[in-house]
């Protein structure tokens, strides 16, 4: 069974990958900006959103993936955001034929803390996270909106992000739970020197979720990337600053 999506536009494909708890909707205003020079493919990833009855038997980046490479029909650009951002690598690395290009937003490799990796969160978020799910399902999912604000950020992004989560009821439990394993076990840092794809990464100088090192270590360890911090944004560049992240996506598109 095939997850849900939709395409706009015509010309050279683009796909826009969300991030855990949301869906496709987050990217609506940019979908509608580039679909007027590309065809823009905008899914809602397994277990979200409108494909929120479709779970691959294991939640890895690659089932996700490949989920998302079911709605195209040749090579696309791929941005992801968030553990988009690790669907996105995923398919790079699997499937390099069909990865024309690359856009990383929020994204990190990693979004735990280790001993050798202090761009993450703190170990015990995350537990604290999967614990609270079930024993307050909606309050969780706020709290974790929350952390993707800057502090002093538009409040009007939180009020985007609550409004596209719970906007076709609310994600599959089994699915969020899923997302956070993968979120917390998840490690890519060996997988990047393999990326050949030319990458943008963008990132909010202000995240909290990946916080900027993260973003720092990608660009060094892909072996084509091109790094662009956006210093007043946080987790969400393309919610919070829209026009300077559009302006960063299309330089390097026509690059």
């Amino acid at each position: 069974m095939k997850i849900y999506y939709e395409q706009s536009g015509h010309g050279p494909d683009v796909v826009l990958v969300h991030g855990w708890g949301s869906h496709g909707g987050v990217w609506t205003d940019i979908a509608h900006a580039l679909s007027t020079e590309y065809r823009v493919t905008v899914p809602d990833l397994s277990g979200h959103g409108r494909s929120r009855d479709i779970l691959p038997p294991a939640y890895t980046p690659e089932a996700l993936a490949e989920g998302v490479r079911c709605g195209l029909s040749g090579p696309a650009m791929w941005v992801g955001w968030s553990m988009g951002g690790l669907v996105a690598l995923a398919a790079a690395q699997r499937y390099p034929q069909e990865v024309a290009r690359l856009v990383l937003v929020g994204a990190t490799p990693k979004y735990e803390q280790s001993a050798d990796w202090p761009h993450a969160m703190s170990p015990t978020v995350l537990d604290q996270f999967a614990h609270n799910l079930e024993q307050d399902y909606v309050g969780t999912l706020e709290r974790f909106l929350t952390l993707q604000m800057a502090a002093g950020e538009d409040r009007a992004v939180l009020r985007r992000l609550r409004d596209e989560m719970f906007r076709y009821g609310e994600p599959s439990t089994a699915a969020l739970q899923a997302g956070l394993r993968l979120l917390k076990e998840e490690d890519r840092r060996d997988a990047l020197a393999s990326v050949v794809t030319p990458t943008l990464v963008i990132h909010g100088a202000r995240d909290r979720l990946a916080p900027v090192g993260a973003a720092r270590y990608l660009a060094q360890q892909l072996p084509q990337a091109r790094l662009e911090i956006m210093p007043e944004a946080g987790h969400a560049p393309f919610l919070s600053h829209p026009e300077l992240f559009l302006e960063k996506l299309r330089d390097f598109i026509r690059d």
